[in-house]
């Protein structure tokens, strides 16, 4: 069997009793990043084969590891931190699976996604997920706008991903193409130095010095 197995997103406290009996009872774990996943490993005292699975060579590991679990082998999947597959490897490896008639299952868990959204001050009822945006200024923008086309069908609040060193870029676009908007803006979810602004873009940039840190960036253009 395969399991997805969602790990802390920043206090190591913040996970599960069943996901830790998992990772204390599988074969090996498929995981993004082998020094991040041994310190969590490692602080619950669990000893286990490590499988590297990125970006990079996700196509090239499926067969390996849809041979393991044709011989039966229980593996556990985890990312680095949150829940796998959500802007992170192991989409290509569950599909597979699946094709293949091998038994999959998924923990609930972790999510900055969530966690953020609740702490946002924004409605949560209705929300859609963005990841990060587009590389490219061009794709970036007609995405910005494409988010006007689906708020006046569908009043929903925005989950976007920002790395530090593309958030002033990001904020300023969004101030630009949506109307300087009301948003939240989180880092370091669930960790001492945890941090939420609220406010317009505008406002928010004017706090902003030398961003560090992932961020999660929560919009809606429906509330006033």
């Amino acid at each position: 069997m395969l399991t997805i197995i969602p790990t802390p997103i920043g206090n190591l406290k913040d996970i599960t009793l069943r996901a830790l009996e998992v990772l204390q009872s599988c074969d090996e774990i498929i995981c993004e990043d082998s020094r991040r996943t041994s310190l969590l490993l490692s602080h619950y005292n669990i000893k286990k084969p490590l499988v590297v699975l990125n970006d990079f060579n996700e196509y090239k590991s499926a067969d390996f590891i849809l041979t393991k679990l044709r011989e039966g082998k229980n593996l556990a999947l985890v990312s680095d931190a949150g829940t796998p597959l959500v802007s992170d490897p192991g989409f290509k490896i569950v599909r597979s699976a699946i094709e293949n008639g091998l038994e999959i299952d998924s923990l609930p868990g972790p999510s900055s996604v969530i966690t953020a959204l609740t702490l946002s001050g924004l409605p949560p009822d209705k929300f859609m997920f963005i990841g990060y945006l587009p590389e490219k200024e061009g794709k970036r923008k007609t995405q910005l706008q494409n988010l006007k086309e689906i708020s006046k069908l569908i009043p929903a609040t925005f989950v976007i991903f920002v790395a530090p060193h593309k958030l002033v870029r990001t904020l300023t676009e969004i101030k630009t193409e949506l109307d300087d908007p009301k948003i939240s803006l989180a880092k370091e979810l669930t960790k001492i130095h945890q941090q939420v602004k609220y406010g317009k873009v505008t406002q928010i940039l004017e706090q902003l010095k030398n961003p560090k840190g992932e961020y999660v960036l929560i919009l809606n253009l429906i509330t006033d």
